[in-house]
């Protein structure tokens, strides 16, 4: 393939700065970069050329493939789940190849992580479609997540958390952010996300069994939080509260009234934490196919969502912002920012 794989960083290591492609001929062609971030619900894409102080999107790509679906059930990821995901990698693959990609960064998190089969499905990955996935910890996640999205936080005075509701964990990070870029405090990584949450804990049924479920999932939320709850420092005046994730996104659509989603819209939009409460507890009642009416939720969503909502309730309980930001960015952003020498949080 013409384009490099950026090696995993070396715990504790400064980052590596991109490489100099002075092999490319004697044109001055603009290099591109790409990060792909294949998470327990999505594969996504990003390839982009330095801009400024930052950089210009120049593809992109995203796919729903619950590669973690069953996994709660049975430790390991399933022969379903492992064909929608390669035909997904072959997309990027692809896109890869013709964008003509100079240095390039993939990264499995939290289902990857947790399988059994895990390392075999890797393995598959690279043979069949040529991409190095790196199975990255948790806290690297969280890192990568602060490093794509804190540009959106709200100005403010003392540590501000940054959260990401993935598909098999929630990532939680306290921050200090400056005109110099974040400093991490504190993590901590949660065990649920939206989908091993849902087949967990989620439940049909009638409205009340609906709402009794949701009640469960919180509960199960909270206790796993408790960690990180017992070190966080007392509350500042006024909390800054940012979140990364389709859930925060789906639900700001759903705040909006889209008819259909616009990241212009989305992305570093401010939304009163209490709406978000009354759209989760909205939606905790609801049935799948109702759920599904609503234009940005969709049949994709519908049975995860209310897993989502639950986190996110969770994380307002534990850190009260009167406001929330959103951000439609995050590992892919903080892949590029660091292949592209941005230091990291």
């Amino acid at each position: 393939m013409p384009y490099r794989q950026a090696p995993a960083p070396a715990r504790s290591a400064p980052d590596r700065p991109a490489r100099d492609e002075r092999d490319r001929g004697p044109r001055a062609e603009p290099r591109h970069y790409a990060a792909l971030d294949l998470g327990t619900n999505n594969c996504r894409l990003l390839i982009a050329r330095p801009q400024g102080s930052g950089f210009a999107v120049v593809d992109a790509f995203s796919r729903i493939v619950r590669l973690g679906e069953g996994l709660a059930l049975t430790g390991r990821l399933s022969d379903d789940a492992i064909e929608r995901t390669i035909a997904a990698l072959r997309v990027c693959a692809d896109k890869l190849r013709r964008r003509n990609v100079a240095l390039a960064r993939s990264v499995a998190t939290e289902a990857c992580r947790r399988a059994a089969n895990g390392p075999e499905f890797i393995e598959r990955a690279r043979r069949e479609t040529g991409i190095h996935l790196d199975i990255i910890s948790a806290e690297e996640e969280a890192r990568l997540a602060v490093l794509g999205c804190y540009a959106l936080l709200e100005p403010g005075d003392g540590p501000a958390l940054v959260f990401d509701i993935g598909g098999g964990s929630t990532e939680l990070v306290l921050i200090d952010a400056d005109a110099a870029g974040p400093s991490v405090l504190d993590w901590h990584s949660a065990p649920w996300g939206v989908v091993s949450l849902t087949e967990s804990a989620g439940g049909g049924g009638d409205r009340a069994e609906r709402l009794a479920a949701y009640a469960h999932m919180r509960e199960l939320v909270r206790e796993s939080f408790a960690p990180f709850v017992a070190r966080l420092p007392a509350s500042p005046t006024r909390p800054r509260l940012l979140g990364t994730s389709g859930t925060v996104t789906t639900l700001a659509s759903v705040h909006l009234g889209l008819d259909h989603y616009d990241r212009a819209l989305v992305d570093g939009l401010i939304v009163p934490a209490q709406a978000m409460r009354a759209i989760s507890t909205e939606l905790s009642g609801m049935s799948v196919p109702e759920r599904a009416k609503f234009p940005c939720i969709g049949s994709e969503r519908a049975d995860l969502v209310v897993a989502g909502c639950a986190i996110l309730e969770a994380i307002l309980d534990l850190w009260p912002a009167e406001r929330l930001g959103i951000a439609d960015r995050g590992i892919r952003e903080g892949i590029l920012r660091r292949l592209m020498g941005t230091p990291k949080p």
